[in-house]
Formats: C-alpha cells, sequence, structure tokens
C-alpha cells in the first residue's frame, strides 16, 4: 500500500468516527447506518452486552461513554491490577478506559490515545462528568504514540488496529511503550480466510472494521515480528452473529470474525 492510499484510509475513518462522535454529542443515531463497528442508526440500540460487556459495565460509566464501537470486551482478558498504567488505543469516547480506570484505582494511570479531535473532546469531556482524575486522553495516530518508551504496563484495544492501513508500525510503537513484561489484551476483527477485492477495497467497508481486517496468521507473524512472545489469537466464531448486522446482505461475516488477542513483551 502506497502513501496515497494509507492517507485516505486514515482521512476515511477519521471522517467517519467524526460523524459518530457528533451525533452521540447531539442525541441522534451515528448517520452511517450500521457499518461503524456496530453503530447503528439508532442509539438504543446499541447493546455492548452483546460484545461481552455486563450491564454493570454499561450503567457504570459516564452517559455518552458507551458507543457501541467494539467487537468484544478487550479488560476481560487484560486481568488489570491495581497501580498499573494502561494505555488504550482509539479510546473513542472513553468507555473501555474509564472501566479500566476502576481497576488499576487512584494509584493506577489510564491513557486513552484517539486520532479524531470529536471524538478526543467527548472522552475528555466525559471524564470530567464522571471525575476520573486517573485518566487522559491523547491526541495521536496508534502507529506513533505519544507516549514514552517503556511506560505502560497493559495496552488494551478495541476493534482499532484493523483499521490502521500500516499494522507492523502499529505494533511496533505498541513495543515500544511497554514496560518489558508488559503485555498487550486486544479484542478485534481478524479475518479467517482471504478477503475478496471487492471488500478490501471498499472504504466504507474499511472504516467499519471489516476492509482492514488481516489473516490471523498474517497478523501473529507481524507481532512476533516486532518482538512479542506468547502470541494468542482466539477467533470467537459467535461473533459473525452481530458482525452480520455491520453490513446486512454483504456477507462478511463469511470471511471475518472478532478475536482475542493477547502477548507480551518479554522481561529483559
Amino acid at each position: 500500500m502506497d502513501h496515497k492510499q494509507a492517507d485516505e484510509i486514515r482521512q476515511t475513518v477519521r471522517e467517519s468516527y467524526a460523524k459518530v462522535a457528533e451525533a452521540s454529542n447531539s442525541g441522534g443515531g451515528s448517520g452511517v447506518g450500521s457499518s461503524c463497528c456496530g453503530v447503528s442508526a439508532e442509539p438504543d440500540t446499541l447493546d455492548s452486552t452483546r460484545l461481552g460487556y455486563s450491564e454493570h459495565d454499561v450503567k457504570n460509566v459516564p452517559e455518552g461513554a458507551d458507543m457501541g464501537l467494539g467487537c468484544g470486551n478487550p479488560r476481560a482478558i487484560a486481568s488489570l491490577k491495581e497501580g498499573e498504567v494502561v494505555l488504550d488505543l482509539g479510546s473513542g469516547g472513553g468507555f473501555d478506559a474509564f472501566l479500566a480506570a476502576r481497576e488499576v484505582g487512584e494509584r493506577g494511570r489510564v491513557i486513552g490515545v484517539d486520532m479524531t479531535p470529536t471524538m478526543l473532546s467527548k472522552a475528555r469531556a466525559n471524564a470530567e462528568k464522571g471525575r476520573y482524575s486517573n485518566a487522559e486522553f491523547r491526541l495521536g495516530e496508534i502507529e506513533h504514540l505519544p507516549v514514552a518508551d517503556r511506560s505502560v504496563d497493559v495496552i488494551i484495544s478495541n476493534c482499532v488496529i484493523n483499521l490502521s492501513p500500516n499494522k507492523p508500525q502499529v505494533f511496533r510503537d505498541a513495543f515500544r511503550v511497554l514496560k518489558p513484561g508488559g503485555r498487550l489484551a486486544i479484542s478485534d476483527v481478524v479475518a479467517t480466510t482471504e478477503l475478496p477485492e471487492h471488500i478490501k477495497n471498499d472504504l466504507e467497508l474499511y472504516s467499519g472494521c471489516m476492509g482492514g481486517a488481516s489473516l490471523i496468521e498474517e497478523l501473529e507473524a507481524i507481532m512476533r515480528e516486532a518482538g512479542f512472545v506468547d502470541v494468542d489469537i482466539s477467533p470467537k466464531d459467535e461473533s459473525r452473529e452481530f458482525i452480520r448486522d455491520w453490513a446486512p446482505g454483504r456477507s462478511v461475516e463469511d470471511y471475518v470474525v472478532s478475536a482475542s488477542i493477547e502477548a507480551v513483551r518479554p522481561a529483559d
């Protein structure tokens, strides 16, 4: 993929999620149908319990933080501990970041990174509304994280890395910011078979978390090349049910599923 194509993808993704944030702020639907990682045109149809969250999770974050944009629950595999520093890649309205902030406590810290200014403003407003003093949100791309080397215990992410046109760089930078022994706990969309060209080249499906999915074996190779060990990618076949709703009638569920993705940066 050349720079022009990569820039076009980033711009399309940024614009798509800006629309989601703006519609959420105004109290309306996403305005993008059901193509944005599970976002429906009607806000009251969003149901993150389909993705593995509890009713308690959904009810115990500021209103508007949960926009149903994920494809799983990365916190369920993160085993967060009090006092840890957590980095959330593509933090959106702050849903996963706020849940993580409760787990790591006042001695811990959560940093959310998002490339969409409207999302960033929404997350910061939600943090103030919910009085999350241990959560902060930074503008940046996940390929070039605004985070210091070896400063993070755990990286979480929910259906965001598949949106990047340069996944090897995402994992190289994730490796850079993790402390030795630090870990990845990610929910994302992966391809179980080679994607047809009409899906790969559809920018709407790319920004909808489907067109940019990597084959499982390719993703594992990318992560190991970045330096990660104990790589484990566990597909969830049951996710095809909600993925079908993202692009009705287009059979994308025949090619992609949600997966839990775990890995560790080796200790020095």
